[in-house]
């Protein structure tokens, strides 16, 4: 009795097991399992000098077909054959050993992804989404402002930044002194972990040869300028030098920067010894009153400015494009080129400014400045400065330290 019902125990036992065997059997025809990811291998980097979309796929083996796909997929929406060097791209392979989705930066603010959709590859251009995050550096000049912050690309350009906000008040062609010092709140863009560029800086503070000077961005009836802590205007009539910073550095690749040198000849101006070709900048708005060759001044530019005030540029090599008797100008307009024409012993600026006909010392001049914040917007204004004044004190000022290295223990920590 007891054999038999263990006899019929196994017999069902079996009958059981096989019914689960052909029920997964069957699952697995009618259910394939789903791949979290199709990617199995990433291939990411940026466009080299003179790449192209094919040397990119020979040299990662990626197949000659999915470049042809590619490119195809892409017509009408980007033309790969036109890669800028400098620019990230994303490529993934799928577990079959296809292109399965393709990530070209356009440009700063858009990008171009290429995904598969079953067999075929689709285009689109997308809207780069950046997570701002408020990062902030100081550091002390060495050499020059650019020197100091480091020779990356972004470094380059919040050098440039910073001395558009002073222009006004520092020649950071000439006026650094090793040992001034700077502190800069900046908007970082991030997309996920990775820093992409800088956007706004929003407050900058900046002690040249022993004297501090602030900044703070401000928005009014939605146009962002600069003021100091009293809500007064950065922005003056004149520029603090006729030489821009900005386009006598902008080229900038680690070489070492010409210098300028700043020479002044009482009652007759400022020489600045630079070289030849190097962009001459209107210090103020104004008519072009003269633009020719004048003796011993040779090539002469000649502004009128408001309330009896003219500037005078001699020694160009060439006059800007578009200069010439009555034309408007704006500051920081590039009116002419430096030379060494007329009574010159080498190629430099010679810088004149008069009031009424007559020399005076530009030292003398008593900037000519906007009105101060008044009302609601002073009141907002106020409380922005206490904000980033704090962070300015917490800001720690590093000597020697580049951008890319201080940047990077922020984003650790931001990540951890």
């Amino acid at each position: 009795m007891r054999k038999r019902t263990a006899g019929k125990a196994v017999l069902i036992f079996a009958i059981i097991a096989c019914l689960v065997i052909l029920a997964a059997q069957s699952e697995r025809k009618q259910a394939p399992v789903k791949r979290k990811d199709r990617a199995v291998r990433v291939v990411s980097g940026t466009v080299r000098k003179g790449d192209a979309l094919s040397r990119i796929f020979t040299r990662n083996k990626l197949r000659f077909a999915d470049l042809q796909r590619a490119k195809k997929a892409a017509e009408g929406v980007y033309d790969l054959g036109e890669l800028c060097s400098g620019r990230p791209y994303t490529i993934t392979i799928d577990d079959e050993d296809r292109l399965d989705s393709l990530t070209y930066w356009m440009d700063d603010e858009t990008y171009m992804n290429l995904s598969r959709q079953g067999d075929s590859l689709t285009a689109t251009v997308e809207k780069v989404e950046y997570e701002k995050r408020l990062l902030s550096f100081g550091g002390m000049i060495k050499d020059s402002l650019i020197a100091s912050l480091g020779p990356e690309k972004e470094a380059l350009r919040l050098a440039l930044d910073l001395s558009d906000i002073f222009a006004w008040d520092i020649d950071f062609t000439t006026d650094l002194r090793d040992g001034d010092t700077f502190k800069v709140i900046v908007e970082g863009l991030f997309v996920g972990n990775t820093f992409r560029k800088f956007g706004d800086i929003l407050s900058a503070e900046f002690v040249n040869d022993g004297r501090r000077y602030m900044a703070y961005r401000y928005e009014v009836n939605g146009s962002a300028n600069y003021y100091d802590a009293g809500g007064t205007p950065l922005r003056k009539a004149f520029l603090k030098a006729p030489l821009n910073f900005r386009r006598i550095s902008s080229s900038y690749s680690g070489r070492r920067l010409h210098p300028v040198l700043k020479k002044y000849r009482p009652h007759q101006g400022i020489d600045y010894a630079a070289a030849s070709g190097t962009p001459v900048s209107a210090l103020g708005d104004g008519e072009i009153l003269f633009a020719g060759y004048r003796g011993s001044y040779g090539k002469l530019v000649i502004i009128k400015h408001r309330n009896g005030y003219s500037t005078y540029y001699g020694h160009l090599s060439r006059i800007g494009k578009g200069i010439a008797r009555r034309a408007r100008v704006a500051q920081g307009e590039v009116i002419g080129f430096v030379g060494a024409t007329g009574l010159a012993t080498g190629p430099h600026l010679h810088l004149e400014i008069r009031v009424a006909g007559k020399p005076v010392n530009p030292l003398s001049l008593r900037p000519l400045c906007g009105e101060p914040l008044q009302g609601v917007d002073g009141d907002g204004f106020r409380e922005l400065v206490v904000s980033m004044d704090h962070r300015l004190e917490t800001t720690q000022i590093t000597n020697g330290t580049p951008v890319r290295s201080m940047l990077a223990v922020q984003t650790r920590m931001k990540g951890d």
